[in-house]
């Protein structure tokens, strides 16, 4: 394989990395306005789709492994082969966390939600941006914005917070609320650990752009070196 081919089929793999981000960041906000609409038949054709995300990731990293058995490349593409296998796994259980809200929702069922989807959406839209702005570093091979986007996360650990303060004097007030209560705080618990994977995407980022391996935190410092 010339060099030339060889780039092409990085630059194919990046292809393929950034649409699957696109159907999970679509996936994670429609689970939850399907959940805010009450649209069971939504949340089951998501569930269903959910096939797509999970063959994307196998077929991305079995491409991306045949490169790195085959072509023995570089460093500096050695750091970017790992990196999306890295990327494409944590896709993939985001994706799983869009699927687990899509269930909640029919697990709820007809039953009446416990409050009014007022913060959950906005987490969802939070997580999203955030996890579309890794792969605009990744793609961009920008160390900086990487370093810079988990400080977002602190926005959505606040509204986690909130959420569930809430929901606790929901079950407080009423103790038959608890079991409602309990499904909102799971996807509450989804949206926050999707913000979590997404910093890991970003750690991967400022890995293949500086070859230092480091983990990124929210606070001010923003980095925190990996002994």
């Amino acid at each position: 394989m010339t060099r030339q081919t060889f780039d092409q089929e990085l630059q194919r793999l990046q292809d393929d990395l950034l649409s699957m981000s696109s159907i999970v960041e679509e996936a994670l906000v429609k689970s939850v306005e399907m959940l805010k609409q009450r649209d069971f038949v939504g949340s089951q054709r998501l569930i269903a789709g959910d096939q797509v995300i999970n063959e994307k990731r196998f077929a991305i990293e079995a491409d991306a492994l045949t490169l790195i058995a085959t072509q023995q490349p570089m460093a500096g593409d050695m750091r970017l082969l790992a990196a999306i296998l890295e990327i494409v796994t944590e896709l993939e259980r985001i994706g799983d966390y869009a699927k687990g809200i899509a269930r909640i929702n029919l697990l709820i069922g007809e039953q009446p939600l416990v409050k009014p989807l007022i913060d959950l959406p906005v987490m969802a839209q939070k997580a999203r941006y955030m996890l579309h702005r890794s792969l605009e570093a990744f793609a961009q091979r920008d160390a900086v914005l990487a370093r810079a986007i988990p400080k977002q996360d602190d926005e959505i650990d606040g509204l986690y917070n909130q959420i569930y303060r809430e929901l606790i004097s929901y079950i407080m007030e009423d103790p038959r609320t608890i079991e409602g209560a309990n499904y909102l705080l799971w996807v509450a618990h989804n949206l926050e650990r999707t913000a979590d994977r997404v910093i890991n995407i970003c750690e991967r980022v400022v890995y293949t752009v500086t070859g230092e391996l480091s983990e990124l935190n929210s606070d001010q410092s923003g980095i925190e070196s990996v002994a």
